[in-house]
């Protein structure tokens, strides 16, 4: 069998202190602040990039350049035999549809797997292409079982500001101003796509519990399978709010007793620019390494 290198990407949250003890390359996702280069979790922290964005800085995010993944490739195969690089979902970047031109070149020895994932359930994928890889699995097998299970997963965010979704022109001024004045705030959903308005609430407490019904309706409809197999597991995400994901975690545990509940995390950088401090996040997935 061959010997296979995973391979990702900051967007998955996984840090680089995090894959010392495994067979794992975390690439760091670039970002232009004020006009100067950054990449995350090697030159700018989370907690310089929400300093950043409180500041108003001029913030966009950006991706590995096309020669930046031909060097890292082809120095990759000189030790490997074969690559699977689970990027962010190309719903979301162009990442991925570049990662796939370079791929091109190399004789079907990288696998670029766009099994629309971000965040939690992006690294929810990379253990489980690792947990398969360990267990003698080739490339191909790997690429087709992420494929397969790509849409059994569900992402929801609640945003506590709309500030970053006006300022990146993604809803109108009027719509912010409204939202405000009302006091309205948005949950977000996505399987790997856009996001899409799902619902919307006054209170974080009032989003906690949407969510939490949601995933219950999603457990006894079309996960049902799965969930009966032991084979669903809840993640949250946040930006600068551990303490509510905390407690969150409680709730989830008390409403929902027999779901593990996995990774507490960060939201990536790429999503957090867009919608600023305060947001949690629920997402479920297919995940075997937690059963």
């Amino acid at each position: 069998m061959g010997k296979i290198k995973i391979i990702t990407d900051s967007n998955s949250g996984i840090k680089q202190k995090d894959v010392n003890d495994l067979d794992i390359f975390v690439i760091p996702m670039p970002f232009y602040i004020n006009g100067q280069e950054y990449f995350e979790d090697i030159s700018l922290t989370t907690e310089e990039f929400f300093k950043f964005l409180e500041q108003d800085a001029n913030i966009s995010t950006s991706q590995p350049s096309t020669m930046y993944l031909q060097d890292l490739f082809t120095n990759t195969l000189k030790d490997y035999d074969e690559i699977v690089y689970i990027p962010m979902s190309s719903g979301l970047s162009s990442t991925c549809e570049s990662a796939k031109v370079v791929a091109k070149s190399f004789n079907n020895k990288v696998h670029v797997i766009d099994n629309l994932r971000i965040s939690v359930t992006q690294k929810s994928s990379v253990f489980e292409a690792n947990r398969l890889k360990n267990l003698g699995k080739s490339a191909s097998e790997i690429e087709t079982y992420l494929m397969e299970t790509k849409n059994i997963a569900s992402i929801y965010i609640y945003l506590d500001t709309l500030k970053y979704l006006k300022k990146g022109g993604r809803i109108t001024p009027t719509a912010a101003l409204l939202a405000n004045l009302l006091k309205i705030k948005p949950i977000l959903y996505t399987r790997g796509g856009k996001f899409e308005k799902f619902a919307t609430c006054r209170t974080i407490y009032k989003a906690k519990d949407i969510m939490i019904e949601q995933i219950k309706k999603e457990l006894e409809g079309e996960f049902k399978e799965y969930y009966q197999q032991g084979l669903m597991t809840l993640h949250i995400a946040h930006t600068q709010n551990y303490e509510e994901a905390q407690n969150f975690k409680k709730e989830i545990n008390e409403k929902l007793p027999n779901l593990k509940v996995g990774y507490i995390d960060p939201l990536s950088l790429s999503v957090s620019c867009h919608i600023g401090a305060g947001a949690l996040a629920l997402a479920m997935a297919i995940d075997h390494t937690n059963k």
